[in-house]
């Protein structure tokens, strides 16, 4: 009995080689996509040397799509006379406004909605609703409502933006496990406390997924708006070359329009991944 007891326990697999049979246990390397690398450059790098050899090689027409030299002459050409600077500085801030101004709005009514059965059905309908109309359809109505101003134009980019935010932040708020609430009662938390240590942790990974989807919809609600009556932004460079048919600058405005979504979405992954460096997901 003493030699039994004096007898080192083995692990299953340590066990499994001194039998002389292999370790078959999955492990999460096998089943996962493996270590973060930063790989986010091989998809647009791909893209551009397929752009540039087909234009290289006489495939694409430039007449139809220029080709990616001539688009790099052109923005050096805006760029030393202030064309693009001036442009751009205007389209980010109209997107920088509606974006702050839906996520706000939608962040609020999500915790009033998720928070309140009345909060709820004040709130969620209405939201649905609004779901459900495209954006392009209440342009003519917010014309009539405000003219053809930055205030529409912001506006309209405001509810491109809070569709989204609300509806992955009221997600995640619905998604809360219960005994967390329960527990949360049982140490006596007041309302403020468990909004702070509960309701928000909790709704945090709901809240970024739909700003990642905000961002992009705050670009694509700004081409449609800066291609309407609109006297400045990238959107307005862009329906003026197109009236003039320089294709050169349109490829122009829709790549810088595709490296400023990148790049918002870059900047929203990365503050993502320091608010939930707690938790553990197949992203890594």
């Amino acid at each position: 009995m003493s030699a039994v007891l004096d007898r080192p326990v083995l692990a299953p697999h340590q066990a499994q080689a001194a039998a002389g049979r292999q370790d078959v246990r999955p492990t999460a390397k096998r089943l996962g996509p493996g270590r973060r690398r930063r790989l986010a450059w091989v998809g647009p790098s791909a893209l551009l040397l397929l752009w540039s050899a087909s234009s290289a090689t006489g495939l694409l027409d430039p007449r139809i799509l220029s080709e990616p030299w001539t688009v790099v002459a052109t923005a050096g050409e805006l760029i030393a006379d202030g064309r693009l600077q001036e442009n751009l500085a205007i389209s980010a801030q109209r997107a920088g406004l509606g974006l702050v101004s839906g996520t706000l709005v939608g962040a609020v009514l999500a915790l009033l909605s998720g928070l309140s059965r009345v909060g709820e059905a004040l709130i969620d309908g209405p939201v649905q609703i609004k779901r459900a109309i495209p954006g392009l359809a209440l342009i003519p109505l917010l014309i009539l409502w405000f003219g053809i101003d930055e205030t529409m134009k912001v506006l309209t980019i405001t509810l491109g933006v809070l569709v989204p935010v609300y509806l992955q932040t009221h997600a995640g708020l619905r998604g809360i496990d219960l005994r967390f609430v329960e527990l949360a009662q049982t140490v006596g938390l007041g309302r403020a406390a468990f909004v702070r240590k509960v309701v928000l942790p909790g709704a945090l990974p709901g809240f970024f997924l739909g700003l990642r989807f905000a961002v992009t919809g705050a670009w694509v609600s700004l081409v449609v708006v800066e291609q309407i009556n609109a006297t400045s932004g990238i959107g307005y460079m862009m329906e003026l070359a197109r009236t003039y048919g320089q294709t050169n600058i349109i490829v122009l405005g829709l790549a810088v329009y595709g490296i400023l979504g990148l790049l918002s979405d870059a900047i929203v992954r990365f503050i993502e991944g320091k608010a939930l460096s707690w938790q553990r997901t197949l992203a890594g």
